[in-house]
């Protein structure tokens, strides 16, 4: 079944609201083996909302809606699809029921527009609104299916999740569902992952294998329509372990979580600590950690030494070692290892890292921005330094420093060789 989805707003048009509904729709339809090949977004005109149910029915065997089904009287979804399909408009009397039940309740006049919202286009389902006054409607006309949802993502959601969803299934002529599985990958720009996998993406027929990014990291998804779960799980086991056998060192997750999320789950599932101290990230590290829920079982603390008297006050990182003729400096492999060291032992905990570079936008110590030194040092083991170039501008730099440094650590905790 191929499907659009047309957002009605004016406010969209100017940029006003953003269109999560289309995002959220796109995933929920796709669950139910439903593609969306087209999202349009129209403004509250009756004329050009006509025009975009005329060029959506030549192309899509599902129309979804949503936003204008309130009160005012620019909320014309319902009236520009009854008056294009040639229907009436009714008025469904229990939702009316309910909206003249909540104006009694409390004690306001009901303003008479407010009916609008209990309307239903002649021969529609009605689609109950848990968390609005709005209905929504669900009807097949002409081979086309329509379902027209509230514009509010809170009254959206439920209505899609709920009655709209169990609409869909009764009419859905292809039995088939599709079946996803996230691969999370770190230590690995997607370009490089691209390039590694790149005569399995261009000959994908079944899975389809889909790579996208953000900073330090990079996720594929993997899609198949089966009739089983079962089904499914064998195809798409099979394309994972192709994948694994080429980049397997780099994936961390087969769901859709954090580098951070791992780690702190490794941490938790070991009963192992971790400390940080932070120059050019300047607590971004610890941020990113303690945005996971419970982590402080896991993360200890950090300091965030972002000048060399810090570093010296701190973590007793010898002046002498940081500046001064033929000193190694802040930006240096051996700092980065004291600075790791001595946050571990601070905190006593389990492991201690570290990070210092340089993120810009001028060199320093004579060193090249993107240069980043990190540190890690693990009860009972020798500590270990690694270093990066890394490209960007200065947040970019943090960014993908703090992601490196916690690949690096995913690694260790994983007993990975190449750690």
């Amino acid at each position: 079944m191929r499907a659009e989805i047309i957002a009605v707003g004016t406010e969209l048009l100017l940029g006003q609201t953003v269109n999560t509904n289309a995002t959220y729709l796109s995933q929920g339809l796709a669950e139910l083996g439903i593609d969306v090949y087209f999202q349009t977004v129209v403004g509250d005109n009756a004329a050009r909302i006509r025009q975009a149910i005329e060029l959506a029915r030549a192309r899509a065997d599902l129309i979804l809606f949503t936003g204008g089904l309130g009160p005012t009287m620019d909320d014309l979804t319902k009236d520009a699809l009854a008056e294009y399909l040639g229907r009436a408009i009714e008025e469904h009397k229990p939702s009316m029921d309910k909206i003249e039940a909540m104006f009694a309740s409390r004690g306001i006049h009901m303003v008479e527009s407010n009916r609008r919202q209990a309307n239903l286009i002649e021969g529609s389902e009605p689609l109950h609104n848990e968390a609005g006054l709005a209905v929504g409607n669900a009807f097949t006309a002409d081979g086309t299916h329509y379902v027209l949802l509230p514009g509010p993502p809170r009254e959206m959601k439920p209505m899609f999740d709920g009655p709209a969803k169990a609409w869909l299934r009764t009419v859905m002529n292809e039995e088939r569902r599709l079946y996803s599985r996230l691969l999370k990958f770190a230590g690995i720009g997607e370009s490089s992952l691209e390039n590694a996998l790149i005569d399995l993406i261009e000959n994908q027929t079944d899975p389809s294998i889909a790579p996208y990014a953000k900073e330090g990291e990079v996720a594929i998804r993997l899609s198949t329509k089966a009739m089983s779960e079962l089904e499914a799980n064998g195809r798409l086991d099979e394309t994972e372990k192709a994948i694994r056998e080429r980049v397997g060192q780099h994936l961390y997750a087969r769901e859709d979580i954090t580098l951070e999320e791992a780690v702190i789950r490794l941490l938790r599932a070991s009963r192992r600590t971790l400390a940080s101290a932070e120059s050019l990230t300047g607590g971004l590290l610890a941020q990113l950690i303690t945005r996971i829920p419970g982590s402080s079982g896991e993360f200890t603390g950090g300091v965030v030494t972002y000048t060399n008297l810090m570093k010296h006050r701190l973590l007793s990182i010898p002046l002498s070692q940081l500046e001064g003729p033929g000193a190694p400096g802040a930006v240096s492999e051996s700092t980065a290892a004291l600075m790791a060291e001595r946050a571990r032992e601070l905190a006593e905990s389990d492991f201690g890292v570290s990070l210092t570079g340089v993120a810009g936008p001028s060199e320093s110590e004579g060193k090249p921005v993107g240069l980043v030194y990190f540190g890690l040092a693990e009860r009972g083991k020798q500590t270990k330094v690694f270093t990066a170039t890394l490209n960007g501008n200065r947040e970019m730099i943090r960014v993908r420093a703090a992601k490196s440094l916690l690949y690096r650590l995913w690694q260790a905790l994983s007993d990975r060789e190449d750690a």
